[in-house]
């Protein structure tokens, strides 16, 4: 028996070297990667500092982006918000009056004045013509010095009142100075613009979501004293959600952006999740100590960010995972039909397949404005008990 020992030695050795020798050249058609679920987290803060006065969500839950999460105390703001909107509606006023000019019953009293001083001013003129004329023809003896210099007096303060009451009226005609107007619109402006920037440290005291989260991390409390530099939450953005992986440099030219992959879960053995590669690194390192493959610890090697889709939200941070990439006639090149039908397929926002870097996995779209929170309806309500 010992001496065929060494005869199935040799024939387990040739077997093998044979079977080598057959399959060295054969072309892989899939590659396999190591890496762990990775997603975006936003520390949020608020922007002043001010004592909070209400916080409306707990850790776990999710939220909508613009949806309120926490809100300062607003009793020192509301009033000044008041203050500056009462001054920009009492000078909108005054523009507004300048603009229009003077009402017409204004001109017709300044007309009317003016046919009074003119009456006036004729009495008083006749009586110093009869004066004169009578001291005249008696050489001087009918009529005082006095009397005459008086009647001179009256009539000349007459003609006096009258040309001012013609440049008056002149005035009432013309209205505003375009200078004084111009003035009056910069003091609006002003006035304006401090009702906005109230109005906006009013909305600043509202702390809302930016995006689609989830609450992961509850810091602040009701009664806490809020800062600019003090996280109050962190959320983690469920969507996109990404496999940072690393790929060896042999390997770098069979992986393109938008090639379709499946991934798979120690948490969930019989399921395989729809992915595709968003993301390859154009600088090499050396592989991190996280990656599950001892052999490569010391090599050269490039970071890829596979994206999946996971509409059940069942993944988690950090969780384990194994990337099967199809290569050869089997993937997609980038760009290509199957890359962009695939992208379709997953919803991603890149014509090669790939992620935005925004974190979205939708199109931006404006921030919610402020619905009507300096309105004074709205701020009667604020300041109610």
């Amino acid at each position: 028996m010992k001496r065929w020992v060494p005869v199935l030695i040799l024939v387990a050795i040739a077997g093998g070297l044979a079977w080598w020798l057959t399959h060295r050249h054969a072309a892989r058609t899939e590659l396999v990667l190591y890496g762990n679920i990775d997603l975006r987290q936003v520390d949020l803060a608020f922007h002043d500092s001010e004592r909070i006065a209400a916080i409306y969500v707990q850790e776990g839950d999710r939220v909508r982006r613009g949806e309120l999460l926490a809100r300062l105390d607003e009793s020192r703001l509301l009033p000044q918000l008041a203050e500056a909107q009462a001054a920009a509606a009492a000078q909108q006023a005054v523009v507004e009056r300048m603009h229009h000019g003077n009402r017409p019953e204004e001109i017709a009293e300044a007309r009317a004045n003016v046919a009074l001083e003119e009456a006036d001013s004729h009495d008083a003129l006749r009586k110093y013509q009869r004066l004169l004329s009578l001291s005249q023809a008696s050489d001087g003896r009918a009529v005082s010095r006095q009397d005459l210099d008086d009647a001179k007096a009256a009539a000349d303060v007459a003609e006096a009142r009258l040309n001012v009451n013609r440049k008056a009226l002149t005035l009432e005609v013309l209205g505003p100075r375009r200078e004084d107007v111009d003035q009056a619109e910069a003091q609006l402006r002003a006035d304006q613009a401090q009702a906005a920037l109230l109005c906006q440290e009013v909305s600043d005291a509202q702390l809302r979501a930016p995006v689609n989260a989830v609450v992961r991390s509850r810091i602040a409390e009701p009664g806490d004293m809020a800062s600019p530099q003090t996280t109050a939450f962190t959320l983690a953005i469920t969507d996109p959600k990404w496999v940072r992986t690393y790929l060896p440099e042999p390997d770098l030219g069979l992986v393109q952006p938008g090639m379709p992959a499946q991934l798979a879960f120690d948490a969930f053995p019989q399921r395989r999740f729809a992915g595709w590669v968003g993301f390859i690194s154009s600088v090499a390192e050396f592989t991190p100590k996280t990656v599950e493959t001892p052999e490569l610890r010391s090599s050269l090697v490039y970071e890829v960010r596979v994206f999946v889709r996971d509409p059940g939200d069942v993944l988690r941070l950090g969780m384990p995972a194994t990337v099967y990439l199809p290569i050869g006639a089997n993937s997609a090149s980038p760009g290509g039909s199957a890359g962009a039908a695939r992208g379709a397929e997953l919803g991603t926002g890149a014509q090669l397949g790939g992620v935005p870097e925004t974190g979205e996995s939708s199109p931006p779209v404006n921030p919610p404005s402020v619905p009507a929170s300096c309105g004074p309806s709205a701020i009667a309500e604020r300041s109610g008990p």
